[in-house]
């Protein structure tokens, strides 16, 4: 069952506040109440709830109350709003004064900075600012706390956060050397204990707000570690060692683009060659030269080189072609300028497609279209001859 409320005079749990999310843990009564504090929120002023459930006993009113935060998880937390400052920090360092944090969120898996900046972030910036970062890290340096005056925190050069409303007197967190922040969050005793900075993603969120997200100490070891195993795999599928994957991935690239550029050389070759071959099927219909017939160049652009070819050695004539592959078949008519009206191409193509189970058309002087079965190419052609020798006589294309 949901914890009914009840009040405590002091908790050691942080409530919900600055983007930080609340703790979590446990309540125990002296008369056996066993609580498991699922959440901590601050809805106002100094007010702290603690959300949780009651898995053994009743609580009363009076019980005098253990409180337990869930340490590990409170640990966590503190390294990444800890990394939170000197990621703040750096980001100014790297791309501006004008840096300003927008919104952020720090929870025990990652931390989320959103900040205000024109341009998305480099290669090289998002190295320099974890190299930053960590670099403040590896330094180990105390963390300090001090109640100050608001405007001699300010006079200090302490960074207000964004959103946050302040009294009279401010808590200001320094981490390491240079970060000093309005903060009343948790945070690591040394910067060492943030253990590891890897920043996740950096990426737009609104007209001038960028977006950070990042992980730090077991969360960026896991990061890694899974980065390490995807890259093995990947290697292992190559056959190279792991840093060896880039390089056999640019090789085989390079090697994918050569065979591409080889295929539509061959293609190219295979269309001039047909053409030579199937220019001896040409034959004469009422005065009128007529190619119609199929062919293996089953590749709608070689079947187009195929067409060209052929229409530049017919001079004056109407050419049909039926690209024929193991499950499809590709469709041109092609019409020299000289019997346009006479003959239309697009009316001829739209025509023998309907029969190959397909469709097509286009301008009178070419068309190309496809279907889906091959066996009725013969059928198709006769219909194209039939065409042809009817505007030959005078039909007009309808």
């Amino acid at each position: 069952m949901r914890a009914t409320a009840r009040r405590c005079d002091r908790t050691p749990f942080y409530g919900e506040a600055g983007g930080q999310v609340g703790d979590t843990g446990r309540a125990r009564s002296a008369g056996g109440a066993q609580v498991r504090i699922t959440d901590t929120i601050k809805p106002s002023g100094d007010a702290i709830i603690h959300v949780g459930e009651v898995e053994a006993g009743t609580l009363a009113v009076g019980d005098t109350l253990t409180l337990e935060v869930d340490g590990d998880r409170r640990d966590r937390v503190r390294a990444n709003h800890s990394a939170t400052h000197l990621l703040h920090l750096a980001l100014k360092q790297v791309l501006g004064e004008h840096v300003a944090q927008k919104g952020s969120l720090v929870a025990p898996d990652r931390l989320r900075f959103d900040y205000a900046h024109s341009r998305p972030m480099t290669a090289d910036q998002q190295r320099t600012v974890e190299d930053l970062v960590n670099a403040e890290v590896r330094r180990n340096r105390d963390t300090t706390t001090e109640v100050l005056p608001v405007a001699e925190a300010r006079a200090r050069g302490a960074v207000a956060m964004f959103g946050e409303k302040y009294g009279e007197k401010v808590r200001v967190v320094r981490i390491g050397g240079e970060s000093l922040e309005f903060c009343g969050g948790t945070h690591v005793h040394r910067s060492g204990d943030i253990g590891f900075f890897k920043i996740l993603s950096e990426s737009g969120i609104a007209q001038g707000v960028r977006r950070i997200e990042a992980v730090t100490g077991e969360g960026a070891l896991d990061y890694v570690r899974r980065l390490e195993g995807e890259l093995g795999r990947a290697g292992a599928q190559l056959k190279v060692a792991p840093l060896e994957v880039a390089s056999r991935v640019e090789k085989l690239t390079g090697d994918a683009r050569l065979l591409e550029r080889e295929v539509a050389a061959l293609k190219s070759k295979l269309a001039a060659g047909g053409a030579r071959d199937l220019f001896s099927e040409v034959a004469e219909v009422g005065g009128i030269k007529m190619l119609v017939t199929s062919t293996e160049v089953d590749d709608a652009r070689a079947l187009r080189e195929t067409g060209d070819n052929l229409r530049n050695r017919i001079g004056s004539g109407v050419i049909v072609l039926a690209g024929v592959g193991p499950d499809k078949v590709n469709l041109l008519a092609m019409v020299t300028p000289d019997l346009i009206p006479r003959f239309h191409a697009g009316k001829l193509l739209q025509s023998i497609a309907a029969v190959v189970g397909g469709k097509g058309g286009g301008r009178p002087d070419m068309a190309q279209g496809g279907g889906k079965d091959p066996n009725k190419v013969p059928e198709a052609l006769a219909r194209a001859r039939e065409l042809v020798r009817e505007w030959s006589e005078g039909v007009k294309p309808g």
